[in-house]
């Protein structure tokens, strides 16, 4: 769940929107170049790294609430919050959650969060906290070997979706009507057939992502196809695209989405391989998802998260290990604007963004 809520255009909202516009304006910034002007390309915006204490843990799983709060979820069963705006992290693991891997977490403010383990059987698990980590309850776990659950998202503070990969020819979706205290297996009748070799990318929280109350987006990867599968009925029944991201092998596909609202959308992905080139790393979608365009220029190489910048109409960020990109034209052109590793990034409507990667790395984008 990225973000929660409305709006409003008057008052604090129009300053928000002003602010997000000069934002987005600074970002883009081109005149002096990115290696002369800093991080971001522009001498007052960039990554300002924060201080996890945890050099030892990936954090793939990132939910911003607002510029002070963030949730951080990784390797190691590791969970960290602050509230604090990154000075100061809380470890508020899981007990005995050790030997899992967290890569999603979604949250509803600085008390309310829901995680996800993945892996085969029983290592797909989903946590819920009511108190900032100080005690979990576990709400789901996963008792069929062939399924291993990627990436969850929420529509509202109640309704949300996980999805594991194929299992028996179809995307498994589960679904949770109480905010994640509880779960079912969704039919898969409505559920188009997988492709030999399709799956999701446990890579960044993206793989699942919503706009609006019942719209819900599936990437996929590993097929001889990049696909996304879109729901407008929260996940009962989906309609499959093809999208011209690198495909036809295990290590390629789409690899996080980004939808601004229920229609114009970004995807990002390409070969995680580190030896391999990415091109066509980028697409964009104007209907919903129904149809997908290439990027004109493309991110260099592959990308793991995307986030629009808020109160911005064509503003949005793509990264990954090799760099953070900007986009101001709605993802049809991109630019690296820095080279430091991240796999996932979140924004808020309060000019809040956050981004999370390898060796413990998170940092918040400031002005």
């Amino acid at each position: 769940m990225r973000r929660l809520g409305s709006t409003r255009r008057g008052g604090r909202s129009g300053r928000l929107v002003a602010a997000g516009v000069a934002c987005a304006a600074a970002l883009a910034a081109v005149a002096v170049p990115a290696a002369a002007a800093g991080p971001l390309g522009h001498r007052s915006v960039h990554w300002e790294a924060k201080d996890s204490g945890t050099p030892q843990v990936r954090f793939r799983g990132l939910a911003a609430v607002n510029r002070d709060t963030a949730w951080l979820a990784g390797t190691q069963g590791t969970v960290l919050r602050t509230t604090d705006g990154g000075t100061s992290w809380r470890n508020v693991s899981p007990p005995g959650a050790g030997g899992f891997q967290f890569r999603d977490v979604e949250a509803f403010d600085a008390r309310r969060a829901v995680v996800l383990a993945i892996g085969e059987g029983e290592d797909s698990r989903v946590y819920r906290t009511d108190d900032g980590g100080a005690t979990w309850t576990e709400s789901f776990r996963n008792t069929d070997p062939k399924a291993f659950y990627d990436c969850m998202a929420f529509f509202d503070r109640r309704h949300g979706l996980a999805v594991s990969d194929p299992v028996d020819g179809r995307f498994r979706i589960l679904s949770t009507r109480d905010g994640g205290r509880s779960w079912r297996v969704l039919p898969a009748d409505g559920m188009p057939a997988a492709l030999d070799g399709e799956a999701g990318f446990a890579a960044s929280g993206q793989c699942l992502v919503t706009s609006g109350p019942r719209d819900v987006w599936l990437a996929t990867g590993g097929g001889a196809h990049a696909r996304v599968l879109h729901s407008a009925d929260r996940g009962l029944n989906w309609t499959a695209a093809e999208t011209p991201l690198p495909a036809g092998d295990p290590a390629k596909g789409v690899f996080a989405l980004a939808f601004r609202d229920r229609t114009h959308g970004l995807a990002v992905g390409g070969d995680y391989r580190p030896d391999q080139a990415s091109p066509r790393a980028a697409a964009v979608t104007a209907d919903g998802g129904r149809t997908w365009r290439p990027a004109a220029t493309p991110p260099p190489a592959y990308r793991s998260g995307a986030a629009w910048l808020p109160h911005s109409r064509g503003a949005a960020l793509a990264v990954g290990p090799g760099g953070t990109d900007l986009t101001t034209d709605g993802g049809r052109t991109w630019r690296t604007v820095d080279t430091g590793s991240y796999d996932t990034v979140d924004c808020t409507p309060d000019l809040g963004c956050w981004a999370s990667g390898e060796q413990g790395r998170v940092a918040r984008l400031e002005r």
